[in-house]
């Protein structure tokens, strides 16, 4: 596997020495960064990865080995309750970030996502219930909030799910409020904006982009017109951390972005120069989205974060551009090409 990256977010070892926190959804792209962060500022970090013959337990595989002797790994199903149930125990945190996250997946099979991300978070939520937790933080997305009808999309924006994914979100994000209000479960919902950095899938539109400009002669992506509000990854968790460290925000929704809004096609150009290469870009359909499904703009309203996290987010586009370049130009014998290269 490919070397870590030095660039995980800095939290409070003062709150997380000793502590006890599980993370869901630890072998991947966010949740490694996440269990690297709480192992570093000392916590107890157990990383619920999904079982597989190969022993496999995917990104946590490019941490130091040091680091990684002091996670506890916990190899499970979070739609298994038992499995879950078993994780929860003993821990005083826990950062609920398994989920199926894929989009164009999400079309062909939404079933597995009702199972994984509906009834996996009911399952947490049910053992942090039963185990009284201290607190719990559940990982939403931006998607939920669909097109926005204003901007910045505050966090009283209406939902509109606009994929199987999102919908699946919309759901497993009102049963976490559901638990707060019906059994005063403490739980929080962190909604990040697009994260992106190292390890981040090749179906990202980032890693895409810096994948196929490194390899090819020409760049295939999908429509190019919509906005997004991307943060870095270092930043995303200190958000989490935040969220799970932070007095009196039981039962509140934070958005976790920059307030930054760039169009796909500003992206590219921000890429191709950054890189030094210019290069020609075709419209790939299978990259596109079904018209009605595409989200035209996401841009968030951070007032809320700031307020009550203390929480914005420090690294600016081109700089997280460049590190996730550098990652990728060492790590791209860890994509298969068939994955990139589309």
């Amino acid at each position: 596997m490919v070397a870590t990256d030095a660039t995980a977010g800095t939290i409070d070892s003062a709150f997380w020495s000793g502590r006890a926190a599980l993370v869901t959804g630890a072998a991947g792209f966010i949740g490694s960064h996440l269990v690297e962060a709480l192992a570093q500022a000392g916590a107890r970090v157990r990383a619920f990865v999904r079982y597989n013959s190969r022993n496999d337990y995917g990104w946590l595989e490019s941490l130091e080995p040091a680091l990684v002797a002091e996670v506890e790994i916990f190899r499970g199903d979070l739609v298994n309750p038992e499995a879950v149930t078993a994780a929860v125990a003993g821990c005083d945190t826990v950062l609920h970030l398994g989920a199926l996250i894929p989009i164009p997946y999400s079309y062909r099979h939404p079933r597995e996502f009702v199972a994984a991300n509906i009834v996996g978070t009911l399952n947490v939520l049910e053992a942090c219930r039963r185990q009284s937790v201290r607190r719990l933080v559940h990982t939403s997305t931006s998607e939920v909030y669909g097109t926005p009808i204003r901007v910045p999309i505050d966090e009283e924006h209406p939902l509109n799910a606009q994929s199987p994914y999102a919908a699946t979100k919309v759901a497993a994000d009102q049963l976490a409020l559901s638990f707060k209000r019906s059994f005063d479960t403490n739980v929080v919902i962190a909604r990040p904006f697009n994260t992106y950095g190292p390890r981040q899938s090749a179906r990202a539109v980032i890693p895409a982009l810096i994948t196929q400009a490194l390899g090819r002669d020409q760049v295939e992506l999908g429509v190019t017109y919509p906005t997004r509000d991307f943060v870095y990854v270092a930043d995303t968790v200190r958000g989490l951390a935040r969220c799970a460290e932070a007095d009196a925000v039981e039962g509140e929704v934070i958005n976790l972005g920059t307030g930054v809004e760039t169009a796909i096609s500003e992206l590219m150009e921000g890429v191709f120069r950054l890189l030094d290469r210019e290069l020609p870009v075709a419209f790939s359909a299978e990259r596109a989205r079904p018209p009605e499904s595409e989200v035209q703009r996401l841009l968030a309203d951070v007032t809320k974060a700031d307020r009550l996290l203390g929480w914005t987010a420090n690294v600016v586009l081109d700089d997280g551009l460049r590190r996730t370049m550098d990652w990728f130009v060492d790590s791209l014998d860890a994509y298969k090409p068939s994955l990139y290269n589309v």
